[in-house]
């Protein structure tokens, strides 16, 4: 069962419209190290994990990604929210515009669509828990190139929270590594 809040895990506020920056997040929206891929890779992943801490785990993060998401998707549409034709196109987005006037779609950066081919599942629980730690370490990595792209106080401290959840999310697939491998260790006949 979902029980789902009609409210953001976080408030994603700005000071002022800026569409230069709306393309720029929008990174985390439908990027490769965005937060669809990683709430899909976790929420497909769970279904391999030997132990239930394991599978607990991913699909609590795998649903907070869902919950990243709606702010990454509420910061961006407030970015481009009043911007002109003109505005959108001096920051980048006359070709997004033209396909998707402001209205949210999973691209990258630069207009590549989301693919299915960003998350990976591979069904050993060793591979996928490094995957996942991998991940967790690459969108920090684009939150804090975020960070040095604003001057938006407000959208820097969404920013933040974003990153650091990012890092606990990191630290706990560590934690459920060292589990599985436990697990694993204790399967082996000698």
């Amino acid at each position: 069962m979902w029980i789902y809040e009609k409210k953001l895990e976080y408030p994603a506020n700005v000071s002022c419209p800026d569409p230069r920056m709306a393309k720029l997040i929008i990174e985390q929206y439908g990027g490769p190290d965005g937060e669809l891929a990683a709430s899909l890779r976790y929420l497909t992943q769970r279904y391999t994990m030997p132990i239930e801490q394991a599978k607990g785990l991913l699909t609590d993060i795998g649903t907070e990604e869902l919950a990243h998401l709606e702010i990454i998707a509420t910061l961006v549409y407030k970015l481009m929210d009043g911007a002109t034709p003109d505005q959108l196109k001096q920051a980048g987005l006359a070709d997004y515009y033209a396909n998707h006037d402001k209205a949210l779609f999973y691209v990258d950066a630069v207009g590549n669509p989301w693919t299915a081919t960003y998350i990976q599942s591979k069904g050993d629980p060793i591979a996928d828990l490094h995957e996942d730690m991998a991940a967790e370490q690459k969108a920090r990595a684009t939150y804090e190139n975020l960070l040095n792209l604003t001057d938006d106080p407000c959208v820097k401290d969404t920013l933040r929270f974003l990153r650091e959840r990012e890092v606990v999310h990191f630290q706990r697939f560590g934690e459920a590594l060292r589990l599985v491998q436990e697990w694993k260790d204790s399967k082996k006949i000698f």
